[in-house]
């Protein structure tokens, strides 16, 4: 019984030691930084009754061949002929995609670094598909990276980096579905320009800045010109509307006014026609010539030197009576009076007799 039981406690310990040995031959080389790396459980051994972690799944191998993947909970296996083989994480797993170097389309050197962001949709694939699927996975992002970079320029690098991402997704997905891992997005850290491309990117944009400040100061002074003509405009269309109204206004006025010194002058060639028919007229008439020429006399030599004088100055009498002389050869060559003028005359002559 004791040499038994000590050829089973010896079979126990080769069986650790040789379990120990695949675990250690089985475990990924550690590629990333401690801080972005993957944990998970090591390769359990087989004590019949195992416990699985939730969202892990552990490949089983029975004899070497792939027997089935032990779900999460209570699980049961057989000693010696089990074991498991693959322990996969089924946690979105984020991985720092190391610094490259690529050639953009417009041959400039750029120094690009990322991080990827996957999950093992597949553990059996996972396992049996590629040998390190997080390495193979990160090996993919780097080469589609460079190859999508060399299809844009520059500019279009800095513009298009959404884009960018999504096509390095798309093309990772495409050659990691036979791995049954899914990468879920890819987004671009940092990307480093040479000294010198920085300084004519720099240029750039400021020469771009004045350009803007040069138009933008450009269409405020034409702005500022047509505000100023427009003004102009309107202030000679306006100081032309008040001299075109002020000219209306003014031959109205002076219309009137001729209007009216014409009526007054009918009404006062009416009075004197009416005076000269009553008695005593021509004496009337012969007192204003002596006061008019009396009159005219006074302002002689007052608005210009040179005069005119007829020969009998000091004749008045003489003077005036060829002046009634002139009126009655006018009087008796001028048109008929009307009966109904004389009437009218004889009516004026009876009311200032009375």
């Amino acid at each position: 019984l004791l040499r038994i039981l000590f050829q089973i406690g010896n079979s126990f310990t080769k069986l650790k030691f040789y379990n120990l040995m695949q675990t250690q031959r089985a475990a990924p080389r550690l590629w990333v930084t401690p801080a972005q790396q993957r944990w998970a459980s090591s390769l359990p051994m087989n004590t019949v009754v195992l416990f699985v972690p939730q969202q892990e799944a552990w490949v089983v191998e029975r004899m070497g061949r792939f027997h089935r993947i032990l779900e999460p909970g209570l699980n049961f296996l057989i000693p010696i002929l089990d074991r498991v083989r693959y322990v996969q994480s089924l946690k979105e797993i984020v991985i720092d995609v190391p610094e490259q170097s690529a050639v953009s389309l417009d041959n400039v050197t750029l120094q690009i670094d990322g991080v990827l962001y996957l999950r093992i949709l597949d553990p059996f694939k996972a396992s049996y598909g590629v040998e390190e699927p997080e390495y193979a996975v990160t090996q993919l992002a780097q080469t589609t990276m460079r190859s999508e970079l060399g299809k844009l320029t520059l500019d279009k690098v800095f513009r298009e980096r959404e884009s960018l991402n999504s096509n390095i997704v798309h093309s990772i997905n495409q050659a990691s579905d036979e791995w049954g891992i899914r990468c879920l997005r890819y987004e671009i850290k940092d990307i480093h320009v040479p000294p010198r491309v920085k300084e004519s990117m720099q240029m750039q944009v400021e020469a771009e800045r004045k350009k803007r400040a040069t138009v933008l100061d450009s269409e405020g002074m034409r702005e500022a010109a047509i505000n100023v003509a427009e003004g102009q405009k309107r202030a000679q269309i306006l100081a032309s509307e008040g001299e075109k109204a002020e000219q209306i206004n003014k031959a109205a006025g002076e219309a009137q006014a001729v209007l009216a010194r014409a009526e007054a002058k009918a009404k006062a060639i009416c009075m004197l026609s009416d005076a000269l028919t009553q008695q005593n007229g021509d004496a009337a008439a012969s007192l204003s010539v002596a006061e008019q020429y009396v009159s005219a006399f006074s302002k002689l030599a007052k608005e210009s030197n040179t005069i005119l004088l007829p020969s009998n100055t000091g004749d008045i009498s003489g003077m005036i009576t060829q002046a009634m002389t002139i009126y009655s050869t006018m009087a008796k060559k001028g048109p008929k009076v009307p009966e109904a003028a004389q009437l009218k005359s004889e009516d004026h002559a009876n009311q200032s007799s009375q």
